[in-house]
């Protein structure tokens, strides 16, 4: 039996008013459709014809049966990090660049949701991080990057792993990647490609000093710690989520291990996750010969 998706939560980028329209017409297609329909309070500068109920991310995690997004995939992380505890399963349409996480066009969204409500629909958990910095917690779905600030002289750190020296590094710092951010920035440091169903993380060093400091993948049941060097000062150091939520470090310590929640996702059905990577990625434009018998 199809979810029934009757309470829907919408969202849009803040301070952008390019959702609008976009926002309107998906809020006129689901009123009509009977569904009781929430808007983001933050989303509220471009509301539909109609009243929408506003309402805080709390009562969207409470209340709504899926969340729809409206913008690209920086909405997405941060409507994510914010609904990951609510179990609130996201779709994501499409008004910026790449689209890694927001797969669904405008222009086909109304027809998709259609497919959505009658069932045809895939869904795939993504697993996030949480950085524990300073006595706080900070997660993370594609990353948490320790990094150097406002200098520019190297940043020297030692890295663990369940524990265990890994080494000391000095570089720029360190990217901490989930296989979803593994086409983020860690793809432009050099890292390798995961597929988002693999439980793994990776750490990609940011411009480092020996070139034998290479992308690693281990376990994503690790837990990971960056100890800065006691000769760095703090203040040129920072840790950054998502490219985000920038935290600057009052302790030298900083620990990295996966959150206890995962993000839902919702796709369109026959949804491919290579086919979105020859596209975004602009990979070989030919279809694979058929194999004669």
């Amino acid at each position: 039996m199809p979810q029934p998706f009757e309470t829907i939560a919408l969202l849009g980028k803040h301070g952008d008013a390019a959702p609008r329209e976009t926002i309107a017409q998906l809020g006129r297609f689901l009123i009509e459709r009977g569904h009781h329909v929430l808007l983001e309070e933050n989303s509220h500068g471009y509301p539909p014809e109609q009243a929408l109920q506003i309402a805080a991310l709390e009562e969207i995690g409470g209340h709504c049966d899926l969340a729809i997004v409206v913008g690209g995939d920086g909405t997405l992380l941060r409507t994510a990090r914010s609904l990951a505890e609510y179990d609130v399963p996201l779709l994501g349409i499409n008004l910026g660049r790449l689209g890694f996480l927001v797969d669904v066009s405008p222009n086909s969204m109304l027809a998709t949701l259609e497919d959505i409500f009658s069932g045809h629909y895939e869904e795939e958990q993504r697993s996030l991080l949480v950085a524990h910095i300073n006595g706080q917690m900070a997660t993370a779905l594609n990353d948490v990057v320790v990094h150097k600030w406002n200098s520019a002289r190297m940043i020297e750190f030692e890295t663990y792993i369940n524990g265990t020296f890994v080494d000391t590094q000095r570089s720029d710092g360190l990217i901490i990647s989930t296989p979803t951010g593994s086409t983020a920035y860690a793809l432009s440091g050099g890292g390798p490609l995961l597929h988002p169903g693999l439980d793994a993380t990776l750490l990609v060093p940011i411009c480092p000093h020996r070139l034998s400091n290479r992308p690693i993948v281990v376990s994503g049941e690790s837990t990971i710690e960056i100890c800065v060097c006691d000769h760095i000062e703090l203040s040129h150091v920072r840790v950054t989520c998502d490219g985000q939520t920038c935290l600057s470090l009052s302790e030298n310590r900083i620990r990295i291990e996966k959150y206890d929640h995962q993000v839902r996702l919702i796709h369109p059905s026959g949804h491919d996750h290579f086919e979105m990577l020859r596209a975004k990625l602009g990979w070989g434009e030919n279809s694979p010969r058929k194999q004669s018998r």
